[in-house]
């Protein structure tokens, strides 16, 4: 098959490595792609917010198979624009990938299919959503309605923080995104990361992973798109996943296909493990970044396989099978990420350590004169396997330390929950 995958983060990396490693895949192209996916792919300098020009790339390319990566363009509709020119597609429909777009859409399907949530308020004014806060008091929870780049979501524990967060929405900070507002009762427990494969009818569940969304050591600091994953979670054990399964993701399929709205592609859902059970935080309409980098490390099953039976409406027919090892990934990024993150400084070291335990995925990088340059706020993502998630968390940092970055920084603690369960045995 000849392949296109849509995207240029690390994401987008992991995903078109696995591919890559498919003997079905002949030729693969990344669009645009960065310069970690150059090595082995054709980067495409396509702009996929223009969809006609996809689609007429992969006319003139005689593309088999369109992979969507971020959520951007899945939310904007190119899988529907790509599928109406005859391709195969990995990735939801527009009306599907509402999903993620608006999270009022979210509740108001979790409200249908009576899927355990947290409690909330949807407002349009911010005055109105001001006195809610004010009632409700904190710790709340403050989320523009749509997408802002993973940056779009307070979880005050202050009254003015919250307040804060509200004012940011309504004047503009997210764009259209933040002119409706979510606000939501915290939610004490533990997070972690589930993805199900979707065709539209049935749903193959993949192992759970575990994000790190704040920018600092001990979870301090600023969200961000994420600082480090790990995978499997030792939080979903297999009586929470069973939970998930029957009483999140698979009631949630069954009410999109009810509403003429089938969900295809990859379901990514943010759950807290609370006392009462795992509760769902929000849909994402794609893999995470950077979870997708450790599912990858982990997959063993050919990759194409599972993606175009999620495409054709086959997933019956395929069983992945994923290594036992625990993967995990530590994103460097470049000084200043989230608020102000700088461009163009030189990242020596970090290619050639790619081994059979260790793949350095990269996410905002291109090369310019022979030299590996910072495009971006997240930039490499180091990734290991190893037997425990302490082993992984080791082999992980010993080849950040080998990277000459003086303007980059990393977390040092990712997989720290889990390595302290280890330690206790």
């Amino acid at each position: 098959m000849r392949i296109l995958v849509i995207g240029s983060g690390g994401r987008e990396h992991a995903l078109a490595w696995a591919i890559a490693k498919s003997p079905r895949c002949s030729k693969l192209y990344v669009a645009p792609g960065n310069g970690g996916t150059e090595s082995f792919a054709e980067n495409v300098p396509l702009d996929i917010t223009d969809h006609a020009a996809v689609v007429a790339f992969a006319k003139a390319s005689t593309i088999d198979f369109v992979v969507i990566g971020p959520d951007a363009p899945a939310v904007a509709g190119l899988g529907d624009d790509v599928r109406a020119a005859g391709f195969l597609c990995f990735g939801p429909s527009k009306a599907a990938a509402q999903l993620e777009g608006s999270k009022a859409f979210t509740k108001l399907i979790c409200d249908e299919a009576n899927v355990p949530t947290a409690a909330y308020g949807r407002f349009e004014s911010e005055a109105d959503a001001l006195a809610y806060v004010r009632k409700q008091g904190a710790p709340i929870v403050i989320k523009a309605d749509g997408l802002a780049a993973g940056k779009g979501v307070t979880v005050a524990m202050t009254l003015g923080e919250a307040e804060a967060a509200v004012r940011d929405c309504f004047s503009g900070a997210f764009g259209a995104s933040g002119w409706t507002v979510v606000i939501e009762e915290f939610l004490e427990g533990e997070e972690a990361s589930i993805f199900a494969l979707c065709d539209g009818k049935s749903i193959v569940m993949l192992p759970s992973a575990q994000d790190h969304k704040r920018v600092g050591n001990g979870d301090t600091g600023p969200n961000t798109g994420g600082m480090g994953a790990y995978s499997p979670a030792p939080v979903i054990t297999p009586e929470v996943a069973a939970r998930i399964e029957t009483q999140i993701i698979g009631p949630t399929v069954r009410r999109m296909a009810e509403r003429g709205t089938p969900f295809t592609g990859v379901l990514f859902a943010g759950i807290m493990v609370t006392a009462e059970g795992p509760k769902l935080i929000e849909y994402n309409v794609r893999f995470g970044d950077p979870e997708c980098q450790v599912l990858m490390m982990r997959l063993k099953s050919d990759t194409v396989d599972l993606l175009e039976a999620t495409a054709r409406g086959e997933l019956e027919r395929v069983t992945p099978e994923f290594s036992d090892e625990v993967a995990l990934t530590v994103v460097l990024a470049t000084e200043g990420y989230p608020v102000s993150p700088g461009k163009g400084s030189e990242i020596r070291g970090a290619e050639g350590l790619d081994s059979g335990t260790l793949q350095v995925f990269h996410a905002g990088t291109l090369h310019r004169d022979g030299r590996l340059i910072a495009n971006g706020g997240r930039v490499l993502n180091v990734t290991a396997l190893g037997s425990t998630v302490e082993e992984a968390q080791q082999r992980a940092y010993v080849a950040v330390d080998q990277i000459d970055w003086p303007q980059g920084f990393c977390r040092r603690d990712i997989g720290w929950r889990a390595v302290a369960r280890e330690r206790q045995g």
